[in-house]
């Protein structure tokens, strides 16, 4: 049983991925015009048995702009003009993306600032104040 893997821990399995093959656009004259090499990957992530409840909100989440309504993840390429190196390019591409996906996030550490970058702040708001309190137009200098 084949698939796409992705990582140590998780393999797509070839049957819930689909490509189709299209016409691809741009130069190549009659070539371009009759053979389909532009393809495309299609894969059902809310519905896919290779994800965790946990792996698939991650992906849900990192990729919620490229999966649309229905839940399927699309990737096309029309690099090549072969189709077999876009099939290829659009798998790798694939296998990139959900690797990414899949990461966890470093959570984020808080930091305090420092002793002489309070200094610096607070010298700079009273120059500021300074400066701003020199414009005044007082009634007693009159």
């Amino acid at each position: 049983m084949g698939g796409i893997r992705i990582n140590r821990s998780v393999t797509i399995p070839e049957h819930e991925v689909e490509y189709r093959f299209s016409a691809s656009g741009g130069p190549g004259g009659q070539h371009a015009n009759k053979a389909a090499t532009r393809a495309e990957l299609v894969w059902n992530v809310s519905s896919s048995e290779a994800l965790g409840p946990r792996q698939r909100q991650r992906v849900l989440g990192s990729l919620r702009h490229r999966i649309d309504s229905a839940g399927n993840l699309r990737l096309a390429s029309d690099r090549q003009r072969s189709q077999m190196q876009n099939r290829n390019d659009v798998t790798e591409r694939f296998r990139t993306l959900v690797r990414d996906a899949l990461v966890p996030p470093k959570p984020r550490v808080d930091t305090k600032p420092t002793r002489a970058s309070k200094e610096r702040r607070l010298t700079e708001k009273r120059k500021r104040s300074d400066t701003k309190q020199r414009r005044k137009v007082r009634f007693d200098d009159f």
